[in-house]
């Protein structure tokens, strides 16, 4: 790909230049570019900070940012459903679902290129088979699509909330009530991008409900229904009504230091996905799935309860 630099453009950096003329890369990718030799002015590789003359030809080479082939990892997947259309998985905590910004192996999709011989491509080549995710701290159950056909029946199915989940959570301290509906725009945190926020008016509408299964001193756990799926809801809706997950160091961090004084450090958030309740895409048959709590689940409560 060729961009020609005209008289107007002296002076201008090479990046902000290359930002201008090509407005759907982002100035992430054409940094991405420049560094691996991909932009070359006039036959030479030039610095992003190159002033334009005026005149010059820009020569682009755009396989830079072609992702890398994927390649297949034995991961500790537990599969309780598999026919030719999905399937559902237990993912552990820790595990990443699909590759990307400094994740490039070990996710949950290296994991299914190595069980699975079919996934759906509608996410490319990075999202193979994937049609929802999980947090990395989170554990639990996950829909996995084998074909374009089951993916967007199964997308469409979320999209018009008829796909029920079901998570257990324990949180700080006891929620005034024991059934609760938690009805809070989820939007991103004004401040830091990382982070998402309840209440903005820019959000997007999320939907919680909980319900109390047991209280012990100072911590409850819940059961947790959602009929969204905004990024980060469970935890930022938990946290907005003052009660964040155990584990949970972004939304809870105060309460994240005082539990890991007296119960040592968690490394994952006591959030898992439990339960699964849908529609076959192709048969029309009622699935239901469940999951017990991990072990590092069971084994903190445990402590907590003597």
């Amino acid at each position: 790909m060729k961009v020609l630099a005209g008289p107007d453009d002296r002076g201008l950096r090479l990046d902000v230049f290359l930002a201008q003329r090509l407005k759907n890369l982002t100035r992430s990718q054409i940094q991405l570019l420049n560094r691996s030799g991909g932009v070359r002015v006039d036959g030479r590789q030039d610095k992003a900070g190159y002033r334009i003359r005026g005149g010059e030809s820009i020569e682009l080479d755009l396989h830079a940012l072609e992702p890398p082939p994927i390649t297949p990892e034995q991961l500790p997947l537990q599969i309780h459903f598999e026919d030719q259309d999905l399937a559902v998985i237990d993912k552990p905590a820790g595990l990443v679902v699909h590759p990307g910004a400094g994740t490039k192996t070990g996710t949950v999709v290296h994991g299914l290129l190595f069980h699975f011989q079919n996934l759906s491509t509608v996410g490319g080549t990075s999202r193979p088979g994937i049609v929802h995710r999980l947090d990395k701290k989170t554990s639990g159950l996950l829909i996995v699509a084998k074909n374009d056909i089951a993916h967007a029946r199964l997308s469409k199915a979320f999209q018009d909330r008829q796909i029920q989940k079901t998570y257990l959570a324990l949180v700080h301290g006891r929620p005034p009530q024991d059934t609760g509906t938690i009805e809070l725009s989820v939007g991103r945190h004004p401040a830091v991008r990382t982070k998402m926020s309840a209440g903005r008016p820019s959000g997007r509408s999320a939907y919680t409900e909980y319900r109390l299964l047991e209280h012990f001193r100072g911590f409850s756990l819940l059961e947790v229904r959602i009929k969204t799926g905004r990024t980060h809801q469970i935890r930022v809706h938990l946290s907005a009504i003052g009660h964040p997950v155990v584990g949970d160091d972004v939304y809870g961090e105060r309460s994240h230091k005082e539990f890991t004084k007296q119960f040592g450090e968690l490394n994952r958030f006591f959030l898992h996905a439990s339960g699964l309740r849908f529609t076959h895409p192709t048969t029309g048959m009622p699935l239901e799935f469940h999951s017990p709590l991990p072990p590092e689940l069971q084994k903190l409560l445990q402590s907590i309860r003597s």
